[in-house]
């Protein structure tokens, strides 16, 4: 079991991380948020789940135990696969998938895409008082770099919306901000929020 990985980022795009771990290059599959996070040529520790299948070997990298705590908790749900763990991981933060399922708020997953409404309430019956969160949620207040809306824009193109639809759901989210400036993690991750799972290509199943 690969239970975590630290080395220099060659990739980070998309939802795809390369490390270098002792001159062995290892494919990770992490959230774009994730990937926007991570700077190519710096270190980086990733905590990973391996998921074994009968034709493949899968690595999916987190920032902290409450996402792969999260991750784990999801994969065990009838009808969730890793690829839609990491869809509802790429559309809401920990906590608020634990203020979700603490108010039964099946609604909020089911906005995800590779999640319907039976999926969405077997999440709330299965996840209830498992879910704890141990890290403070992110301020969406943040101070944010310069260039978040255009690194946000470039991401969303890059996992297939078109430009205009993009621009309009940043434009949308950093709005709603009221003048606060955002994280590039935080703005792309309301963006896909907003887009929906009808036009998402990145998070599917």
């Amino acid at each position: 079991m690969i239970s975590s990985l630290r080395g220099t980022v060659l990739v980070a795009a998309g939802s795809t991380v390369v490390l270098d771990v002792g001159g062995v290059g290892y494919g990770v599959q992490v959230t774009p948020a994730h990937a926007l996070g991570l700077r190519v040529g710096h270190e980086a520790t990733l905590l990973t789940s391996l998921v074994v299948r009968e034709d493949s070997l899968s690595l999916f990298g987190f920032p902290g135990q409450d996402e792969l705590h999260i991750f784990d908790l999801l994969c065990g749900v009838t009808g969730v696969g890793p690829k839609s763990a990491m869809g509802v991981l790429a559309a809401l933060d920990p906590a608020a998938i634990a203020s979700a399922v603490a108010t039964e708020d099946d609604a909020v997953f089911r906005r995800v895409s590779g999640i319907g409404p039976k999926t969405a309430k077997l999440i709330i019956l299965q996840l209830a008082g498992k879910v704890v969160v141990t890290s403070p949620p992110v301020s969406r207040a943040a101070a944010a770099p310069a260039g978040v809306q255009s690194s946000v824009l470039a991401a969303l193109v890059g996992l297939g919306w078109s430009e205009r639809a993009a621009a309009q759901a940043v434009d949308e989210v950093l709005a709603e901000a009221n003048g606060d400036s955002e994280s590039v993690p935080a703005v792309l991750r309301l963006a896909l929020a907003r887009l929906g799972p009808a036009q998402s290509s990145g998070v599917s199943r």
